[in-house]
């Protein structure tokens, strides 16, 4: 392990006094009458480390300082697509070691962010066959939670409204250049991407239907209701159930 010879100054005294950012979780895990066997980035073990936990379709826990403010972020995945499960920062190393413990402990999502309040669900749940429609579904979870997080009402309706069309719904969703795409199988690996993409218009509530990202125009609406209608009329007949994304 190889601690920098000029350390970043947000971080110095971690540098100076324990080495690495592992050795400092840990010995707050100590205090709080914790035990976490963090592990030490050997890339960057000032700002870095993480903590494994038994669950075998989850990630490790990251654990990674910020550049622009003494601050730590948390990151956690599901193994499949490595997508995030629970992520949330903070100025707290207790709130960390809090969430890293239940992390480690295999606990359940929602009692991570109780054992550490910083812990933000994503609205993505464990799956661990990696089922596709499963997989699907939650996917669908994590972009209505997110949708409902931003501001961007015109984009919540947009989710909303797919959500509730049940041929879009069987789809495997995502978003990409402000559009909300639909795919045949889940991700590493999308594939089968159905010839239509809805855009949340920049100005005004409107939306547009594409037959793809910046193909023919199919329908133009006032409302996300009437743009998944005319994106329903545009499915390919021969849909069939959302296949798995393996590589």
């Amino acid at each position: 392990m190889a601690i920098p010879a000029d350390p970043d100054p947000l971080y110095s005294d971690i540098a100076a006094a324990a080495g690495s950012l592992g050795a400092v979780l840990r010995a707050v895990a100590v205090e709080e009458g914790l035990s976490v066997p963090f592990t030490v980035s050997e890339h960057d073990p000032v700002r870095r480390a993480s903590v494994a936990g038994p669950v075998p379709h989850r990630t490790p826990l990251d654990i990674t300082a910020w550049a622009v403010e003494r601050r730590w972020s948390i990151r956690g995945c599901e193994s499949f697509q490595d997508l995030a499960l629970v992520d949330g920062d903070t100025q707290d190393l207790v709130q960390v070691v809090r969430a890293a413990q239940a992390w480690h402990d295999g606990a359940g999502l929602a009692d991570i962010q109780r054992a550490a309040p910083i812990a933000h669900l994503t609205g993505r749940h464990d799956v661990p066959d990696h089922d596709p429609v499963e997989l699907t579904e939650s996917e669908w979870q994590h972009l209505l939670t997110e949708a409902s997080e931003s501001d961007w009402p015109s984009h919540l309706a947009l989710i909303e409204a797919s959500y509730a069309e049940p041929a879009l719904r069987a789809l495997y969703p995502y978003t990409s250049h402000w559009t909300l795409r639909f795919a045949r199988t889940t991700r590493p690996r999308l594939a089968g991407d159905v010839a239509v993409c809805l855009a949340a218009a920049y100005r005004e509530d409107r939306y547009t239907v594409s037959a793809q990202y910046m193909g023919e125009v199919l329908a133009e609406t006032a409302t996300a209701v009437e743009a998944v209608a005319a994106a329903r009329r545009h499915l390919p007949p021969d849909l069939g159930p959302v296949m798995s994304g393996a590589l």
